[in-house]
């Protein structure tokens, strides 16, 4: 399981106990034991609480991956874009090279 798999279904984890939420307190509010209002404030509170971690929780993420990666001693995408420019470069000189050796042949 990869770590996006596992962050993935702690969100959808958190959007299922979100719905359980938002039944309970719908369930409070039909029993009498909140008002309508107090069970959409409790559920407009628990929604923001749940949006704030789930963007700290994929920020996070997203700083914990780079880091792993260097650790791991991973390229990342900039460092294989240079070397394929180096080597795009190296392949242009060998090729001028070999050019100017053919032609001196000729002669």
């Amino acid at each position: 399981m990869t770590v996006f798999d596992i962050v993935r279904n702690a969100i959808l984890a958190g959007f299922g106990v979100q719905e359980k939420m938002k039944d309970f307190v719908e369930d409070l509010v039909k029993r009498g034991e909140l008002s309508e209002s107090q069970g959409a404030k409790l559920v407009k509170e628990w929604s923001d609480k749940a949006d704030k971690t789930t963007t700290e929780l994929s920020e996070m993420v997203t700083s914990i991956i780079p880091m792993a990666l260097e650790k791991m001693n991973i390229p990342s995408k900039g460092d294989i874009e240079v070397l394929n420019e180096q080597l795009a470069k190296l392949s242009a000189r060998i090729a001028a090279f070999e050019g100017a050796r053919d032609s001196e042949k000729i002669l």
